[in-house]
């Protein structure tokens, strides 16, 4: 039975097989010659689909090795724009833990509700007394509580560096150079700052806006997006639907002194590319809050809307609106975003100043310098009438009538300005009225405004850098070739080395003469300053710089027998404080009373930084062999030493604080040349060497000499060399160590 069945079973396999031999004789020709068999079918050759795929195959390849360059070459880019950078392990060290993101932590926050539980009463400080003070039935008795408070979870993610980028007159530039600056912005976003551009096109004409004007606006913000999208991962995008426009401009609101009635009226919409990484590019367009009509702004006035936001400062708050609800929603906004910068790109550069042979501010310490800066503008801008009369400086100024004629008025409006002594520039004209000549100052003081208004809102870390599309579009770019024998040199990136550093490309106290020249392409002749110098302009919230005595009101001079003079004891100097401040920088304890005996008498002056975060004393010191008479002769022969020079060691390497008390030094104080001395040794030596005109090793005294005299005789020469020589140390550790 079995072979039966196994019989049966080969027989159908069998059968099936010839069937199946039988259609396939059907389906292909089969031939025979010389009892040779020859098979063929009707099928189509598949030699074209295979050659196709090749192809496909092979273009896919050169596009991989094509996109591998690229990415090659944006990452060399990248990391060469860091290299030039230039920046000390210090710097690196504070770029790394400021941007470093924090981990992300969940914690329980209750939101605040009007209607709150008691505590159980059972529990007193941890304690459980039972139903000591209530029955447990009348605890657990149900309440009337409608709506009850629940327990929200707020995640708080990693805090977001932000940039906010001015781009004026994109309509200028060219492709080139647009491309360069979305370059340097998707650098920055993958160092960790991520950019929002506001497109600024000047879309007025005689006070008017220019027919089109939103299309036109919209038309260079997308070319913006286009220079970003082409060199960035994530890319940009143009939001132009966040920006209204309150039409009561007598609402009271926050940030109220910043002048503005624009501010974000859909901050997802902003909020929801930058966590994405995407750069948001919003043109200067508003939209009314009532009637929701289209209306052109300035771009001074998108900034700060986008800068109010940023920094936690609401449109508008509620009447009945609970105080600490309001204080716990704004550090919310606050923790989730830090605006770090605030970059003006404008075809004119920083802003100018006479006082540098490049004509640019390289630092601007606005509690410092803003004040002049602005004057030297204004100056630029008009001549008014009647030059010398006392209104017309006040005016220049900003004071109001009132404040001219009421000395007390007066001190009230100067110590505390009403908003629209702060937010606006009084009496400035409209660039409508000014000539092409003057127009250039305008756009210099708006840029200068728009800085101190933005910094005064935010934290003294933060900063605004202004320089030209040009500077921002070089982008690790390498100098082509000159002919005259100079080589290449690699150009730092402002934006790029402000970013590492904190602070300008070259410092501001070094001297113009240190920075070298570049030499044209075509000749052997070095360029002018000013045009081998970037035009840039770094400029922080600052602190005041205190000079005793003031040297705008009289210039130092060498002490006069029988007059008073300055000393460390008086009444408006913070001895301690002082004492702390050398003791803190050298790292040495100071003794007072010697130190005290040998200056007192000697003091030319003393510059103060901030809060007694650094300073530098400044003596008048007699030659060895000169006699101290008082004499003409005597006074003529003295010598201005530097005698200490001190930073607080948590402000050293950044802030400015060292540059800005050697500049007030060496511009305001002794504009005709200082002499100090130094540890052959110190670390501090490379600076001091940068910023002098020259320097001197002492033989067998282990000091080396510097000054910032020009043009010094042999006379003079060795009056500094016996006046550094002849100094002895002041410290309490150790007298024979140098300090």
């Amino acid at each position: 039975m079995i072979l039966q069945n196994l019989a049966s079973k080969k027989g159908k396999v069998a059968g099936h097989n010839i069937q199946s031999w039988a259609k396939r004789k059907r389906r292909s020709g089969i031939s025979s010659q010389d009892g040779i068999f020859y098979y063929s079918t009707d099928r189509k050759s598949n030699k074209p689909l295979l050659e196709e795929l090749a192809k496909e195959h092979v273009r896919d390849l050169a596009n991989n090795q094509k996109a591998k360059k690229v990415a090659r070459d944006i990452d060399k880019d990248f990391f060469m724009s860091i290299l030039g950078s230039s920046a000390t392990k210090r710097e690196a060290k504070s770029y790394i833990q400021r941007f470093t993101p924090s981990k992300v932590s969940a914690t329980p926050t209750k939101p605040i509700s009007a209607v709150t539980e008691p505590k159980p009463q059972g529990l007193i400080n941890g304690v459980n007394l039972g139903g000591f003070y209530a029955p447990t039935s009348v605890k657990a008795s149900p309440k009337f509580v409608q709506n009850p408070s629940k327990e929200i979870i707020h995640v708080a993610g990693p805090e977001l560096h932000v940039a906010l980028v001015k781009i004026r007159a994109p309509q200028t530039l060219g492709d080139e150079i647009l491309n360069g600056i979305g370059k340097t912005l998707s650098q920055l976003g993958r160092l960790g700052l991520i950019s929002v551009v506001v497109v600024d096109c000047n879309e007025t004409q005689d006070g008017q806006p220019i027919q089109g004007w939103r299309d036109f606006a919209i038309q260079q913000g997308n070319r913006i997006v286009s220079a970003i999208d082409a060199n960035a991962d994530a890319g940009a995008r143009l939001i132009d639907n966040i920006i209204g426009l309150s039409e009561k401009s007598n609402k009271p609101q926050y940030g109220s002194r910043l002048q503005t009635n624009a501010h974000v009226t859909f901050r997802k919409l902003l909020m929801t590319p930058l966590r994405r990484g995407v750069i948001p590019v919003v043109p200067s367009v508003g939209y009314t809050d009532i009637s929701q009509s289209t209306v052109p702004i300035s771009a001074c006035d998108t900034v700060l809307a986008l800068a109010k936001e940023l920094a936690g400062f609401p449109a508008e708050t509620l009447p009945d609106e609970d105080p600490e609800g309001v204080k716990a929603r704004l550090q919310s906004l606050r923790d989730e975003v830090s605006l770090d910068r605030l970059i003006i790109l404008d075809p004119l550069g920083g802003i100018p100043t006479p006082d540098r042979p490049n004509g640019y501010h390289v630092f601007l310490n606005m509690e410092q310098e803003f004040e002049p800066a602005k004057e030297n503008l204004v100056k630029k801008m008009h001549t008014p009438e009647g030059k010398n009369s006392l209104e017309t400086k006040e005016r220049e100024k900003g004071a109001s009538d009132l404040e001219m004629r009421n000395p007390f008025s007066k001190f009230i409006e100067v110590e505390f300005p009403s908003p629209q002594v702060v937010g606006r520039i009084p009496d400035s004209p409209t660039p409508e009225n000014l000539d092409s000549s003057k127009q250039e100052s305008w756009n210099h003081l708006q840029n200068l405004q728009l800085a101190r208004t933005v910094l005064s809102i935010l934290p003294p870390s933060s900063s605004a850098l202004l320089t030209t599309p040009e500077e921002a579009a070089n982008s690790g770019r390498q100098a082509p070739f000159q002919a005259g024998g100079v080589g290449t040199r690699r150009h730092r990136n402002p934006l790029i080395h402000n970013l590492l550093t904190d602070k300008p490309v070259f410092s501001s106290s070094l001297p113009i003469g240190r920075l070298g020249r570049n030499k044209a392409a075509t000749s052997m002749e070095p360029l002018p300053l000013n045009a081998s110098i970037t035009p840039t302009t770094f400029a922080k919230h600052g602190m005041p710089i205190t000079i005793f005595p003031n040297p705008k009101l009289a210039s130092w001079q060498p002490p006069v027998p029988g007059t008073p003079n300055l000393a460390l004891t008086d009444s408006y100097i913070d001895l301690p404080r002082l004492v702390h401040l050398i003791e803190d920088s050298f790292g040495r304890k100071l003794d007072v009373k010697d130190y005290l005996d040998r200056v007192n008498g000697r003091m030319a002056g003393v510059i103060i930084a901030g809060e007694y975060e650094g300073g530098a004393l400044l003596t008048w010191e007699l030659p060895p062999g000169v006699v101290d008479d008082g004499s003409p002769e005597s006074r003529a022969r003295m010598v201005p030493y530097l005698d200490k020079f001190a930073v607080l060691k948590k402000s050293q390497g950044s802030g400015g604080v060292a540059d800005a008390v050697f500049t007030s030094m060496v511009r305001d104080c002794f504009p005709n040349g200082v002499v100090w001395r130094s540890r052959s040794t110190n670390v501090v030596n490379k600076w001091y060497f940068e910023r002098s005109r020259g320097t001197w090793k002492l033989p067998d005294a282990g000091w080396t000499m510097f000054w910032t005299t020009p043009d010094m005789d042999r006379q003079t020469f060795l009056d500094y060399e016996g006046v550094c020589r002849g100094i002895q140390p002041s410290w309490a550790d150790n007298k024979s160590l140098l300090d």
